[in-house]
């Protein structure tokens, strides 16, 4: 009988070889899949789609620098700085912070000592959050900041994103997020004018887990960006939408019953179902019913490119032509608030003036502007500036960190905050909503808001 022969275990021998090499091909690819994006513990703090909470508190926040004689309502808003103390006051694990400016101490001999005051303090909450045993993060663009060298010093940790590699634009994000429970979206910076001499709009969202587990998936994709110069092809699903214009999270804003999702530019900052900025804004006005508010520092539907060391520059239709349609097809009212200051791009004025011709001679048509101007000190391009960025209609509100630029949404990092309210009329007056267009209405009739 004939034994084997010598062949079958080299044969053997080879397959083993071959099954073994298979494997750490598999191996490494999966490694690199999951290195491409940073994963905070194995199911985010405990925290899941199954069992977040979406029975929400919202509060308006604004900074309105005192020298600004604006009206009172009667339902004064929460001043900003009492948000962000409110956020920390909150924090028992870890605060999540981007923002595209740090700048709390100011070191101008100029300025008064009261106007830094509120600066300093909330720099001083961030440094002691490390007694506390709260973990600060911080997502920013800066290489060279002295604040974010001393937060680090006081145990905080820092990633580092290269803008200029990954799309040649720059950081124009700020938001917080508090636990993966609390969250603050608008359009303060880390930046003591924004809570003395700017003027600034945002929200803070009390106990709103589903939420916040959805921001902080943002939050995870700039983290993961930590000193690379490319956008990696293949995402872990920790940085994929949970909400977005098609599925939003349904919850209960303030015991009325609401929706809202996150939505990010550019277009190259968006993950698997992320919705865009811009359709964001599109989304908003084209489901207005009846009237559309705008407040922004600039509105200009303009993209500037370099395209072989030439730079181009291109109408940006994207929220320009909506509007059009919203003010002569559907006879929707339109307000449009824009801050004119020393950087008002003088083609600003081209853009509105062509938006109010639309309503010559055409019955049911209202298209308004307005520029809010403060002249108290001209040395100052940033006293009393408007630097609200949002969007009220009927039924929706959009609140971002971006102008209305084209530019700035076709290169530069920002978020935004949806918010479609299912309330009846009876029930309005205690909504987001209603609170954002009293504000609106308040700008727009005081004494800094003029016409062209």
């Amino acid at each position: 009988m004939a034994g084997p022969t010598t062949q079958e275990p080299l044969k053997t021998q080879h397959k083993c070889i071959a099954n073994f090499a298979l494997c750490c091909c598999f191996a490494v690819l999966v490694a690199l899949i999951f290195s491409s994006v940073y994963i905070w513990g194995e199911s985010e703090d405990g925290i899941t789609e199954e069992n977040c909470s979406n029975d929400c508190h919202i509060a308006l926040v604004e900074n309105i620098p005192d020298d600004l004689s604006l009206s009172v309502d009667g339902r004064a808003h929460l001043p900003l700085s009492v948000g962000f103390h409110t956020l920390l006051d909150q924090a028992k694990h870890s605060v999540e912070v981007v923002s595209p400016v740090w700048d709390l101490n100011s070191w101008d001999l100029k300025t008064t000592p009261s106007a830094a005051k509120q600066g300093q303090l909330l720099f001083q909450r961030l440094l002691s959050l490390k007694s506390r045993g709260v973990k600060l993060m911080i997502a920013s663009s800066l290489t060279n900041s002295a604040e974010l060298k001393t937060l680090v010093a006081h145990n905080a940790e820092v990633h580092f994103i290269n803008m200029t590699a990954l799309t040649r634009g720059g950081l124009r994000s700020s938001f917080w997020i508090v636990d993966r429970k609390h969250i603050y979206i608008g359009s303060a910076d880390m930046d003591w004018r924004s809570l003395s001499k700017r003027k600034e709009l945002g929200v803070v969202v009390y106990n709103c887990s589903c939420l916040a587990l959805d921001l902080h998936r943002v939050f995870s994709f700039y983290w993961q960006l930590h000193e690379r110069d490319y956008i990696p092809s293949i995402w872990s699903k920790r940085v994929t939408a949970l909400y977005g214009k098609h599925d939003a999270l349904e919850l209960q804003l303030n015991a009325t019953k609401a929706a809202a999702y996150v939505s990010t530019s550019p277009e190259l900052f968006c993950s698997k179902d992320r919705t865009r900025d811009a359709d964001a804004i599109y989304q908003v006005i084209q489901s207005a019913k009846t009237f559309i508010f705008i407040s922004v520092t600039d509105y200009l539907p303009l993209v500037n490119r370099s395209f072989r060391g030439t730079s181009v520059t291109r109408y940006w239709s994207s929220i320009d032509e909506v509007i059009r349609e919203a003010v002569v097809l559907r006879g929707v009212r339109v307000r449009l608030l824009i801050s004119f200051w020393k950087k008002t791009h003088p083609l600003t004025f081209n853009f509105v003036t062509s938006l109010k011709s639309l309503c010559m001679q055409l019955h049911n048509c209202s298209l308004e502007v307005r520029f809010f101007s403060h002249r108290a000190h001209q040395d100052d391009i940033q006293h009393g500036l408007n630097h609200n960025k949002y969007m009220v209609t009927d039924n929706a509100v959009y609140i971002g960190n971006h102008d209305w630029v084209g530019s700035d949404f076709a290169i530069n990092a920002g978020v935004g905050l949806v918010i479609r309210m299912n309330a009846t009329l009876k029930d309005s007056g205690t909504t987001i909503l209603e609170h954002l267009k009293t504000a609106f209405e308040r700008d727009w009739g005081s004494r800094y808001a003029k016409s062209l």
